[in-house]
């Protein structure tokens, strides 16, 4: 009879119950958990890539925010600047926008 543990099963057994389902004859129940299927593991995959499609669109979405303020700062500077009129100092006037005419 052999009395070695057998092959890489061993070390996953305590000694004492190995030594006594061999005396026994008891039979010894070993669960193995299988790793997950060879391949690609897709949650592995999209989510990187969820994470920088979420950057790419918040980058656009900054930008497309930061072009509205401009155009809006420029909207209310030509109406100030209408409104105003010519701004003249020591002689030297300045007319900051044209009239419509």
């Amino acid at each position: 009879m052999n009395h070695t543990p057998p092959g890489i099963i061993a070390p996953h057994i305590p000694a004492d119950t190995y030594r006594r389902a061999q005396a026994t004859g008891q039979p010894v129940v070993v669960v193995v958990h299988d790793p997950a299927p060879a391949g690609t593991e897709w949650r592995r995959v999209l989510i990187p890539f969820a994470v920088a499609g979420a950057v790419v669109a918040g980058g656009w979405g900054l930008v497309a925010a930061i072009c509205f303020l401009l155009d809006a700062a420029a909207h209310t500077f030509t109406v100030i600047a209408g409104a105003a009129g010519p701004i003249g100092i020591g002689g030297i006037t300045l007319k900051l926008a044209r009239s419509k005419s």
